[in-house]
């Protein structure tokens, strides 16, 4: 009995550190710093009209994440960290599924929420760290000093991609606050497409075989379905009349309707979802009359009696 109790709560036990370290998990790979600026010119402006440096940190899950409680940590120097705590009770602090949160790097957290108590240093290296409640790391970047100008972002490639770029406004390298990293201007599929078959013949073959495709499909699935219902038809007869032989069903044609039975039963269909009959003496046609008397609207109701003396 004690070897058993010792092995349920082993069990139970290694579960529950399971289940910890998946919920952890799944948690520290939510949030990622995922675009930079240093020096911002004439770049978004934030709530109050400034131009300020910022950091954009991005949920790359499927779920929402929330920030409150977090710390975002900076460097420009060793050791010389500024922690910036991200307060509770603001709504906004909950990024939605595959979206971004910007915070503001000006050195006024008295502004709100996403404005925060440092700013960085353009000519030295800037360290920043994205840290959970538990003051557990969940990411971090080292922004080179010298590779940025101003109004240049220090980039992930596109949304939580590996590969850092610096985004200088070029071909797909846009500063891109607040939105995605890879600005796609055209599709490369499409143009490709459009250069092989530009007439469109490729395509109507393409659908022309995808339609008749499915037709035969059809055919083939009708088919199938069809022959079982015979066969259950004929196993149902079979058992009604007491037969056994196969030879002997197929010959008196049990489970076999003539075709006029379906096409009977066709017309009553069709008679039943058009609302028609043939016009038949045996045939009672109701129709709805509408007329304008009514009980309810007679003058004789709406008299009033003599009042008793």
């Amino acid at each position: 009995m004690n070897k058993t109790n010792f092995g349920i709560f082993s069990t139970l036990l290694l579960l529950l550190v399971f289940c910890t370290s998946c919920k952890e998990q799944r948690s520290n790979n939510k949030l990622l710093i995922n675009e930079v600026l240093l020096e911002n010119e004439a770049n978004m402006q934030d709530d109050y009209g400034q131009n300020s440096a910022w950091i954009e940190i991005f949920n790359k899950s499927f779920g929402s994440a929330d920030l409150s409680a977090h710390l975002i940590k900076v460097s420009s120097q060793p050791g010389d960290t500024t922690t910036y705590f991200i307060p509770k009770g603001d709504v906004l602090t909950s990024i939605k599924p595959r979206q971004h949160a910007l915070f503001w790097a000006d050195g006024e957290p008295k502004r709100g929420t996403f404005h925060t108590s440092f700013t960085f240093n353009p000519e030295s290296n800037n360290w920043i760290g994205l840290f959970d409640s538990g003051n557990k790391l969940l990411d971090e970047v080292v922004i080179p000093s010298g590779i940025l100008k101003a109004d240049q972002s220090y980039a992930r490639i596109s949304d939580a991609d590996d590969q850092w770029e610096v985004k200088d406004g070029g071909e797909n390298k846009y500063v891109t606050p607040n939105t995605n990293n890879l600005t796609m201007d055209s599709n490369a599929k499409m143009e490709n497409f459009a250069v092989k078959d530009g007439s469109g013949v490729g395509m109507a073959i393409s659908a022309m075989c995808v339609v008749f495709a499915g037709l035969l499909l059809l055919f083939i699935v009708f088919k199938i379905i069809g022959r079982i219902s015979v066969a259950l038809s004929k196993r149902n007869a079979m058992r009604a009349k007491g037969i056994t032989d196969l030879k002997e069903a197929k010959e008196k044609k049990l489970g076999e309707a003539p075709g006029e039975i379906f096409a009977a039963i066709s017309m009553a269909m069709h008679e039943m979802q058009n609302d028609v009959h043939d016009m038949e003496d045996t045939v009672l046609t109701i129709s709805r009359v509408k007329r304008t008397y009514s009980p309810w609207s007679s003058k004789i109701y709406t008299l009033r009696e003599t009042p008793k003396k």
